[in-house]
């Protein structure tokens, strides 16, 4: 797999009827390993590992409705009360992040309302925190560590 801009994990793996599977710690099962869900399992694990969210507060790729279309997300960092703390968007290190994948997390965040966004292509990393009041979002350098 592809280097990434992201600390060496350790991870599992295993073959399946000829793929390479990756175990995913937050949907505590085996997944196809493409190049996309290689990102998002490092990503996981930048979060757990280095940002220190509990793994009991991340969610992996769930649907949601977005003006009547169904769409999935690929990591949501929940609060301890519910809200949403962290979205991020995830693409295969080939795909340039562009307007578009910033259209699609903002698309998303109509419906969820996070306080930081994430967008990642496993070797650049954008991200933003939210201002509702101002109607804005500022870059940011990094998102911050979990704290209660």
């Amino acid at each position: 797999m592809h280097k990434l801009n992201f600390p060496i994990y350790s991870f599992r793996f295993k073959n399946s009827e000829n793929n390479l599977l990756i175990f995913d710690v937050i949907r505590k099962k085996f997944v196809v390993l493409q190049p996309e869900e290689w990102v998002r399992q490092n990503c996981i694990h930048f979060l757990i590992e280095d940002k220190k969210y509990p793994k009991t507060l991340i969610n992996v790729e769930k649907e949601l409705k977005v003006n009547n279309l169904r769409k999935r997300y690929d990591i949501v960092v929940f609060k301890p009360n519910g809200s949403i703390s962290i979205i991020v968007e995830c693409k295969a290190p080939k795909i340039k992040i562009n307007q578009d994948a910033f259209d699609q997390i903002a698309r998303y965040n109509l419906v969820l309302d996070a306080e930081y966004l994430m967008v990642t292509n496993g070797l650049n990393h954008y991200y933003c925190q939210m201002n509702y009041k101002e109607k804005h979002y500022n870059f940011l350098k990094d998102i911050p560590k979990y704290s209660k």
